[in-house]
């Protein structure tokens, strides 16, 4: 494979750009994922139907909104999100976004792997059968960077197979919940959570926006393939807003009716064991392999190495520590989502504002103190103010912050070059006196 298949350093030529349906595939992959089957479930237990609903669509919203902003910029420009990154904040400064998406998504990556095998080793175990949980761990790490390190045809290949098998299986599983039980919808209707699981509206929405916040910072990583920003636009907002819908539906149901957020634990429930291991382990996939490629992206430009090695390194350690990620890090890994949003709001507010549409390759500056700076007043405000949607007030802060501080940094640098230049020019008087 040539170094430059996946264009790590460089932009996505029109010759290797994508069509809808290979985008479409890869982005709803990338959503189908168990942790928004979690939060789901979480909304749904704290949450009367209405309120679940609105919550859901509302923040999916946000988020498709958000992640079609990126995708239309990195379709626009093929470049993935580590090197529009470095058009504001600078070759060095990009190291910093890279950084935080590439630790979060080799987070995520170890986590995923162990989210995996867990349940597969209580299925088995209670069929009598007994399997060393870290064979499972293993497997199933192997397998996902395998796909990551063969790059975006491999991603693609996995998640045609990938996501109509958990769309069948979620949508099957949901419907013979209602067909088993005729009360089922009465049920859900007149459903009213218990006062002291009870979630405000507006934290409901955040935990919505926050599930998966850090992967839709990662979108220009898999949409700079798109042939035009009608498909990479179209295909990003289709998935974050209707893709991640359904595993938010599926969960908040397998928790009303059989007391689980996965919809693989509902399968089983049902008496589909096979088909609950085969959905639960390709639903994983789909984003793990995604995280490990858009951490190789992000580590890549830090490094300048090639990314199919640094896939592999990161599959290494994702997996070695899956276990010790997914009992003590999950807490830590959604902190840092607090972290992500501001990048991408940055980025959009360099792209349309500040450059206003127009990139060249060698538009780069060495340092972006006004982005690490808006970065910085983005974070701060998206963890302290709890006011409102917490990821929305950063992404605000940092969007209006960065293009203040372009201006102040362009007069200060203007007004510097005019005194270095009278200084100059009174040196140069001072020897011709002489």
């Amino acid at each position: 494979m040539s170094e430059e298949r996946d264009f790590e350093q460089s932009f996505v030529p029109p010759e290797k750009r994508r069509g809808f349906w290979g985008m479409f595939v890869v982005m709803l992959g990338f959503t189908f994922f168990s942790s928004s089957m979690r939060t789901g479930a979480n909304i749904g237990a704290g949450s009367k139907l209405s309120q679940f609903f609105w919550a859901m669509m509302a923040g999916n919203l946000i988020l498709g909104v958000y992640t079609s902003v990126l995708a239309y910029m990195a379709s626009k420009t093929g470049l993935s999100v580590h090197l529009l990154a470095r058009r504001a904040f600078g070759k060095k400064g990009s190291a910093l976004p890279s950084a935080l998406l590439a630790i979060t998504q080799i987070g995520w990556f170890g986590v995923g792997v162990a989210m995996f095998a867990f349940p597969v080793l209580r299925y088995c175990e209670q069929k009598g059968c007994h399997i060393n949980v870290w064979l499972l761990v293993i497997v199933a790490g192997i397998l996902m960077t395998s796909s990551a390190y063969w790059g975006i045809k491999a991603l693609t290949i996995v998640s045609i197979v990938a996501v109509p098998a958990i769309a069948i299986g979620g949508c099957f599983s949901a419907i013979k919940v209602f067909v088993d039980d005729p009360n089922a919808w009465q049920t859900l209707c007149s459903f009213v959570p218990e006062e002291s699981k009870a979630i405000p509206f507006g934290m409901a929405v955040s935990m919505t926006i926050g599930n998966f916040i850090s992967g839709g910072t990662c979108t220009p990583d898999f949409v700079r393939f798109a042939k035009n920003t009608k498909i990479a636009v179209s295909t990003t907002a289709i998935a974050f807003f209707i893709g991640n819908s359904l595993m938010f539906i599926f969960g908040a149901v397998g928790a009303m009716f059989f007391n689980t957020n996965d919809i693989s634990d509902v399968l089983v429930a049902q008496g589909l064991l096979v088909p609950g291991i085969i959905v639960l382990g390709l639903n994983i996939w789909t984003t793990n392999d995604n995280a490990l490629y858009t951490s190789g992206l992000g580590i890549a430009n830090i490094t300048g190495l090639p990314k199919r090695y640094i896939v592999l390194v990161s599959g290494l350690f994702g997996t070695v520590f899956a276990i010790t990620l997914y009992n003590n890090f999950c807490g830590y890994l959604s902190l840092l989502n607090n972290f992500l949003p501001s990048i991408g709001a940055i980025l959009a507010a360099d792209f349309f504002c500040v450059r206003k549409w127009w990139y060249k390759d060698d538009s780069v500056p060495a340092a972006g103190l006004p982005a690490i700076f808006a970065w910085l007043l983005g974070t701060m405000t998206a963890i302290f103010i709890k006011h409102g949607f917490t990821a929305i007030n950063g992404m605000a802060v940092a969007f209006f912050s960065y293009l203040l501080l372009v201006k102040v940094y362009l007069f200060l640098n203007k007004y510097y070059l005019v005194l270095k230049s009278i200084d100059a020019s009174l040196k140069k008087l001072s020897a011709d006196k002489k």
